[in-house]
């Protein structure tokens, strides 16, 4: 990974650009074990679903160290603004978490979310200091005024949460990246590595990956797999791919062949 390049959401730098859920995982044992192999530094935290603070079950934070790993709240099964606030305020309250994922949900079928709601908790978590990642649909014209709310973080789908049907429309997500400036990260639909690898390729700043990782026959080797195809997304956009061409150019010289 090339040192100087840097993730870096609400000021905060981090050298992994690869976001890993923590639900759907057979156990706490092993979504911590491929946490780790991911070399993810952020992870989603459900704060209805995941224990955080009953010490009579066993603890997130007892798995993964909140000190180590940054913790992002998230707001997973709110279908309105207002139980999207309430959740986070209780983040807040309970963790002192400021760095926090929205998504406000539309219907329980598609699991897309509901872009006026999500707007409106967008503008009215900001004007309360939280530094709002958030997820959305992939129109550009909806990720600009998130942005212009005081998004931090602009998190389109890539398909369905838990589909695995990768990146559907990537020239909607080009769109987005030339037009913002705040942090672009694939958030839901992902299956396999090399859906990571295609959304770093067209310049998102990160994915966010659960259901991929947790759901595959060996959750482990998926993690390793998500590391790498991230890394090499990263690198292959950095280093600026040949133009696309409809005819042929040779890779051995022709001048002066006998």
């Amino acid at each position: 990974m090339i040192k100087t390049d840097k993730l870096i959401i609400a000021k905060k730098k981090f050298k992994s650009r690869l976001i890993v859920g923590t639900g759907k995982y057979k156990n706490m044992s092993q979504c911590a074990k491929a946490i780790k192999l991911s070399g993810s530094e952020m992870v989603t935290v459900a704060v209805r679903r995941v224990n955080i603070v009953d010490k009579k079950k066993p603890l997130l934070m007892d798995y993964i160290d909140p000190k180590k790993i940054t913790y992002l709240p998230n707001t997973a099964g709110c279908f309105t603004s207002n139980e999207a606030l309430r959740t986070l305020r209780l983040a807040r309250e309970i963790g002192g978490w400021k760095l926090v994922k929205l998504e406000v949900l539309g219907d329980k079928k598609n699991l897309f979310p509901d872009m006026i709601e999500t707007l409106k908790s967008t503008e009215i978590l900001t004007k309360e200091g939280f530094k709002v990642m958030v997820y959305c649909t992939d129109d550009p014209l909806m990720a600009k005024r998130l942005e212009n709310v005081g998004a931090c973080a602009i998190m389109p789908l890539a398909a369905p949460i838990g589909s695995g049907l990768g990146i559907q429309n990537k020239t909607n997500i080009a769109i987005i990246k030339k037009q913002t400036k705040v942090p672009l990260i694939i958030d839901a639909g992902l299956g396999e590595a090399s859906d990571a690898t295609i959304a770093m390729e067209l310049g998102c700043d990160a994915v966010l990956i659960n259901t991929a990782i947790a759901q595959a026959k060996n959750p482990f080797k998926m993690a390793t797999a998500m590391k790498h195809a991230v890394i090499a997304g990263r690198q292959s956009y950095l280093s600026g791919r040949i133009k696309k061409v409809h005819f042929a150019n040779p890779s051995s010289p022709i001048d002066g062949m006998i």
